[in-house]
């Protein structure tokens, strides 16, 4: 159960509230974006499925990273790990983190707009109570993930009973059959866009691959996990825009930039206070999974040598990737210094579908060339051939609808050339090497931490 607390958890962030914005704007109607919802469903499972077949086939955690490491070599799999260190996760778990602070603080200022600074402050803060509850077990971890998780779907379960009342009522004026499609915009460029829109709330469907050393039985319960979450996640996610369009048109959603907090306003009363908490807390939970991969991202980097061997290192009593969370907080929380930090994020649109089709590309290729190798589970090869072909039209896409802004990014993931030659393939000088083992003995005395294999 923490596997599907994991993935549930980690899905459900921010975005089923605010993203039903983005989906209907380039929809156009409410049974359009339905559809929209439902095909992001089935898609991010599609996925995740080809990922159960690759987390049960190379069982080392690390995810993307591992998969692309075992099937492409050193080079790729370090430029994955450079983007993902210095700029992905680190500007999305602040990202979700200031979302937190932000709903967190509204009740607060109910006539103004959350001033910058106690919610970059609150956000730095769940940050480190977060990385302090990694680091003391991943039993507290993962229990806060399901806690978290908990309270997420007892929102939407909220959220969706007033929806049916509503149904049960016929007070459904945006649902009825004469204008449920009304306004429904057909062009592929729409098409595209809202589903880029969808996907992004159902980010999160690979990340319990990025534990699967920690899991008890993986070979049956990342499968089983993936099988049970991603249908709930779909389910939930369809039923929460169907129960939205039973009281908000489409064309307030589009002018709302938080979907459920109008919800809420509208059946909820006085106690409507009660919907942005539970986005808050719905966001905690996200930082929380995002913490708890990330630091094992980076673990297995530094594993392979692809980073400095102190983030490799392991507490002593707690068995936890101390160096490797305190890195992955404090590279967080230097995003707090960024005026525009949702331009950064934009710029590598393109990088999580390229690095997910490599990584399933790489699945069809060991099919091919590695037919020896166990697979406790075996999807059938139409199921990635075409995920990978719709992975390369999401990032012809990206590039077609923002092209300076992906060259950009393109070039930035090109600088870490340079760092893999010096840090990694360098012959480095005696005194190089003894400053490196200097630095390392000092983490494992200051963090209480030894190599896994001590």
């Amino acid at each position: 159960m923490n596997g599907v607390g994991m993935i549930i958890g980690s899905i459900i962030g921010s975005g089923i509230f605010i993203t039903p914005t983005g989906v209907v704007k380039q929809a156009g109607s409410a049974g359009s974006s339905l559809i929209i919802w439902a095909v992001c469903g089935v898609f991010s499972t599609l996925g995740a499925l080809c990922y159960a077949e690759l987390g049960t086939t190379i069982t080392k955690s690390g995810g993307d990273y591992t998969y692309i490491l075992e099937v492409y070599g050193d080079l790729f799999a370090f430029l994955k790990l450079w983007v993902e260190m210095l700029i992905i996760r680190p500007s999305s778990q602040y990202v979700v983190s200031l979302v937190f602070a932000t709903y967190t603080l509204k009740p607060f200022y109910p006539d103004c707009n959350v001033p910058d600074s106690p919610a970059k402050l609150i956000a730095c803060l769940c940050l480190t109570l977060l990385t302090f509850v990694n680091c003391i077990s991943v039993k507290a971890a993962t229990k806060v993930q399901d806690m978290f998780t908990a309270s997420k779907l007892l929102a939407l379960t909220i959220i969706i009973i007033f929806g049916f009342i509503q149904i049960i009522r016929g007070d459904i004026p945006y649902l009825q059959p004469d204008v449920v499609f009304e306004g429904s915009h057909t062009g592929v460029g729409n098409i595209v866009l809202a589903l880029y829109s969808g996907l992004f709330a159902f980010g999160g469907w690979n990340y319990l691959n990025y534990v699967t050393e920690e899991m008890i039985n993986p070979e049956r319960n990342l499968p089983l996990a993936i099988i049970i979450s991603m249908p709930i996640v779909t389910i939930v996610y369809v039923l929460t825009n169907l129960a939205y369009f039973t009281t908000i048109s489409p064309r307030v959603m589009i002018e709302t930039e938080a979907v459920a907090v109008i919800f809420g306003e509208y059946h909820l009363g006085v106690v409507s206070w009660l919907i942005p908490i539970f986005v808050g807390l719905s966001c905690f939970g996200a930082v929380n999974g995002s913490l708890f991969t990330s630091a094992r991202l980076f673990y297995a980097g530094a594993r392979e040598g692809h980073l400095p061997s102190a983030l490799g290192l392991v507490h002593t009593d707690h068995f936890t990737p101390v160096p490797s969370l305190i890195f992955t907080c404090f590279l967080s929380m230097l995003y707090a210094c960024s005026q525009d930090i949702f331009s950064v994020i934009n710029l590598f649109s393109f990088f999580t579908w390229l690095c997910v089709g490599m990584a399933i590309a790489g699945m069809v290729w060991l099919r091919w060339k590695k037919p020896e190798l166990r697979r406790p589970i075996k999807i059938f090869l139409a199921i990635p051939i075409v995920f990978v072909l719709a992975c390369i039209f999401m990032i012809v896409v990206s590039f077609w609808a923002a092209p300076f802004e992906c060259l950009i990014g393109a070039a930035i993931i090109l600088t870490g050339i340079p760092f893999y030659l010096l840090g990694y393939k360098w012959k480095k000088p005696h005194i190089v090497v003894k400053i490196i083992e200097i630095f390392t003995l000092f983490c494992q005395k200051i963090f209480m931490s030894v190599p896994e294999d001590k």
